[in-house]
């Protein structure tokens, strides 16, 4: 996987490339008439960039930034951040992924949430900070479980009402506060699909942008418990077998891989 270093602050001298993650209204922008496969700008002709971008670090030696404008320019156009990450490889994805988060969360905080007054970027931190009150905001995340939960050779998958037609996933919730991750898991499964699991396993994590998640992936056992959706979160739930199971998420998200890869482990009776 490709290297990244992040940091606050560009180091000189700067790199002859750069990668420049350009937000309107949540939307990526890329020079018109470019596929979604993503090139970095030669720096010299890269004229977005501006004194309110955010620098991210650097990508195998070419330096990131992200930022954020209020109309379309000429020669640009702009694209759904979803759409664009199905095309990118591993690495510039949690890239994009950090630039989207950073650009969201520097928009809602220009004004302090204890006093009003606006706020101002803290130099030697990823933070604003107000000037009045002293209150700091830092860049938030909103961590999310998702559960696989698996019985014999059969997936326990479900969709909700916003979901792509067709597809079907693994359950996903937030975390409340003054919850575990593992708590989270047993509650959120038994709220969405009535169903009671353990032997949980952690899977893996994925920074997700929409608008701000962490999402922390676990496999768990089937424990007991007959499915019973939950009225306005679960449009469907059933159990496939890991030979028929119906269209589920693309490799770019966290749930995608968890699937392909509890399939494999079942099929190699890893994970029995």
């Amino acid at each position: 996987m490709a290297r990244f270093e992040a940091a606050l602050v560009a180091s000189a001298p700067a790199s002859p490339l750069r990668w420049q993650f350009t937000f309107l209204a949540g939307k990526l922008l890329l020079p018109e008439g470019e596929t979604l496969q993503l090139q970095p700008l030669a720096a010299a002709a890269a004229p977005l960039l501006s004194a309110d971008a955010h620098y991210l670090g650097r990508l195998e030696g070419v330096d990131c930034w992200a930022l954020s404008v209020s109309e379309l320019p000429p020669g640009w156009q702009a694209v759904s951040l979803r759409a664009a990450m199905l095309a990118m490889p591993e690495a510039l994805l949690a890239v994009a992924a950090r630039a989207a988060q950073l650009i969201e969360w520097d928009r809602a905080h220009r004004f302090c949430g204890v006093c009003g007054t606006p706020t101002l970027r803290k130099g030697d931190e990823r933070c604003r900070i107000c000037p009045a009150c002293q209150h700091l905001a830092y860049p938030r995340l909103s961590p999310a479980m998702m559960a696989l939960v698996w019985r014999g050779r059969e997936l326990l998958l479900a969709r909700s009402p916003g979901f792509a037609p067709g597809i079907y996933s693994a359950l996903a919730g937030f975390v409340e506060a003054g919850e575990s991750l593992e708590q989270c898991v047993l509650r959120e499964v038994a709220e969405e699909v009535g169903v009671q699991v353990g032997r949980l396993q952690y899977y893996g994590s994925q920074s997700w942008p929409f608008p701000h998640s962490l999402m922390v992936a676990y496999t768990a056992q089937w424990q007991a418990g007959e499915i019973v959706p939950q009225a306005g979160e679960i449009e469907d739930a059933q159990w496939f077998d890991i030979d028929a199971l119906p269209a589920i998420p693309p490799r770019f998200s966290i749930a995608g891989h968890l699937i392909r890869d509890t399939v494999a482990r079942l099929k190699s009776g890893e994970l029995a």
